[in-house]
């Protein structure tokens, strides 16, 4: 009997330690963007005037524990369910199988790298500064119309003789081909290529390449964003608000605790991210007053928002100034859009 119950415990105690398939989400730190890490200030200009900015425009972050990144036990696991902070999410959900450590470092690093370059596009745009974009390829899948034709890196001159400006001329060419061979030029490197290339119907009915795209940017003046630690690409609101402050005079928050999240494309528009309401919690915690919310996750705000802190809803990088500056001013906020259930 002894024996059989020293067995029991033992099994129990590997059970309860054994890693479950899900993966756990926390309230993490905040950045302000306006601000330092370390010693260095997060965004860093050269070649054009700055700025110094008072108040916080806060990026927010989520910890996550599990997945293949680390390994939550059941009693983790349990504990987080019964934290109203926490979310408890099944792995799958969130990485697809098979995803390396590696894999999620490499992805997080790169979305950053894109999200930054997004929110200086969306601050130029937004400031009606010039700079010059293009496409580049950033992916082939296997069994892409493009496999072995085009690599990643290309970046896209020329469809049929239009050039390459917007994705849509990309998508226009393609329609007008109605399945024909498209003559493709880009530039490798130092070298012009042409490539004829038979698109793909897709799901949707519209021919396709069959390629990731990503926009190069040629701006008129450096922007760095130096934030260590950080990946994936929600704070790109927030950074295009930062450069947005840090470039022009005055004070954009008027000394007040903003906090954020969404990602941004070069055009303006903002979009949704995960942990919403694990980051509202960190933005309260960290002394935030309001928060600008994607309208692309307000199911998710709703009913979830902590005490003390409002939430404005935004769509685009012009409602986020345009709350920040009312706010600031000391207008009657009480109006501006926020989220509702449903």
């Amino acid at each position: 009997m002894i024996v059989s119950g020293v067995l029991a415990a033992a099994l129990c105690i590997v059970a309860l330690t054994l890693p479950v398939p899900y993966v756990i989400e926390s309230p993490g730190p905040t950045f302000n963007t306006l601000g330092k890490d370390g010693s260095n200030p997060v965004i860093q200009v050269s070649g054009h005037s700055t700025y110094p900015a008072a108040g916080q425009l806060d990026l927010v972050t989520v910890y996550v524990s599990g997945g293949p990144t680390s390994s939550v036990n059941i009693v983790q696991a349990y504990r987080a369910w019964l934290d109203s902070s926490r979310s408890v999410i099944p792995e799958e959900l969130v990485y697809a199988p098979g995803t390396s450590q590696q894999e999620v470092n490499s992805q997080n690093a790169v979305a950053m790298t894109t999200s930054q370059e997004d929110a200086t596009a969306a601050a130029l745009t937004q400031l009606k500064i010039s700079y010059q974009t293009r496409l580049a390829v950033a992916a082939i899948p296997q069994q892409s119309a493009s496999a072995g034709q085009l690599e990643p890196g290309d970046v896209l001159v020329s469809v049929n003789g239009a050039p390459v400006t917007t994705l849509k001329v990309i998508q226009d060419a393609l329609a007008a081909s109605n399945g024909e061979a498209v003559s493709v030029q880009v530039q490798r490197g130092s070298d012009m290529l042409t490539k004829s290339i038979t698109p793909q119907k897709g799901d949707g009915g519209k021919y396709l390449l069959g390629i990731a795209l990503q926009y190069k940017f040629n701006f008129p003046f450096d922007v760095n964003i130096a934030l260590s630690n950080v990946g994936g690409p929600s704070a790109g609101m927030m950074f295009a608000l930062g450069i947005i402050d840090t470039l022009t005079p005055g004070d954009l928050t008027g000394g007040k605790h903003f906090a954020g999240t969404g990602t941004i494309e070069p055009g303006g528009t903002v979009g949704a991210i995960g942990g919403i309401a694990q980051k509202m919690i960190g933005a309260r915690h960290s002394g935030a007053t309001v928060f600008l919310a994607p309208a692309a996750n307000c199911n998710e705000v709703a009913g979830h928002v902590p005490d003390g802190l409002q939430v404005v809803k935004v769509q685009t990088l012009q409602q986020a100034y345009d709350a920040v500056a009312q706010i600031a001013a000391g207008k009657d906020s009480s109006a501006l859009p926020t989220c509702q259930a449903g």
